[in-house]
C-alpha cells in the first residue's frame, strides 16, 4: 500500500483548448470537470460559469466545439459539449495524474489533482516539463480522509477547502484582517481574482448546506 498521496497544482498557458481561448475573449471564470478522452481523440467537456451570453456565443461559434448544450440556472450556466481539440491534460493523466478540478481564466487554466506516491510525481513532473505551456505551481500532502469527507459533506471542492483553510490559518477572517486577499492568493499560488472566486463559491456552498438551497 502506498502511504504518500500528494495534491499537485499546474498552470497551463498557451494551450489552444476552446475553453482557454474563450476566456481570452470573455472576462469570465470557467470551472470544469476532468475532460473525458474518447477513443477517437475527441474530448467530452462538462463545465460551468456565471451567466454570460457572450461566452455561450463564443463557444457556439468555435469550430472545435460540437453538440454544445447549455443549462441556464439563476447563478450559473452549465455546459456540456464535445471538443475536437486534444487536451494537454491527458499527457499528465497518462502518467498518473488524477485530475480533480480545472479552472479557466484569462486564456489559461489552473488544474488541481492527486498523485499517488513520489515515483509517480516524478513521472508527472518530467512529463509536464516536456510539455510546452505546463508549469508546476505547488505540491502539498493530501489532507486526512476525515477532512476530505468533511469538505464533501459541506459541498466544497478540494481547491475551495484548501483556500478556506489557508485563509483561516493566515488570519484573513480575523477582525481586522491580518492579511489581504492578494497575500492569501500569493500563498496559494493563484491570482487574487481566482482566490476571491473560490472564496465566494465556498461561502455559497457552506450557506446552502447550513440554511438550505435557495436561501
Amino acid at each position: 500500500m502506498i502511504d504518500e498521496c500528494l495534491v499537485a497544482e499546474f498552470r497551463i498557458e498557451g494551450d489552444e483548448c476552446p475553453l482557454a481561448r474563450a476566456t481570452a475573449q470573455v472576462d469570465v471564470v470557467i470551472d470544469a470537470s476532468a475532460p473525458q478522452l474518447r477513443d477517437d481523440g475527441n474530448v467530452l467537456l462538462h463545465f460551468s460559469a456565471p451567466p454570460n451570453d457572450e461566452l455561450a456565443e463564443v463557444l457556439d461559434s468555435d469550430p472545435n466545439i460540437r453538440y454544445l448544450h447549455v443549462t441556464r440556472g439563476e447563478n450559473a450556466w452549465t455546459y456540456r459539449c464535445l471538443s475536437k481539440h486534444p487536451c494537454v491534460v491527458h499527457r499528465l493523466v497518462n502518467v498518473g495524474f488524477l485530475v480533480e478540478s480545472m479552472r479557466y481564466h484569462d486564456g489559461g487554466a489552473t488544474m488541481s489533482g492527486a498523485v499517488v506516491g513520489y515515483d509517480v510525481l516524478r513521472g508527472v513532473m518530467e512529463t509536464a516539463g516536456q510539455t510546452v505551456g505546463i508549469q508546476l505551481q505547488r505540491v502539498y500532502p493530501l489532507r486526512s480522509e476525515d477532512d476530505e469527507h468533511q469538505s464533501r459533506a459541506w459541498g466544497l471542492t478540494s481547491p475551495q477547502a484548501e483556500s478556506l483553510r489557508v485563509a483561516h490559518e493566515m488570519g484573513y477572517f480575523e477582525i481586522p484582517k491580518a492579511v489581504t486577499a492578494a497575500e492569501v492568493a500569493d500563498e496559494l499560488g493563484i491570482s487574487k481574482t481566482a482566490f476571491l472566486e473560490r472564496l465566494r463559491r465556498a461561502q455559497s456552498s457552506l450557506c446552502s448546506s447550513v440554511f438550505g438551497q435557495g436561501i
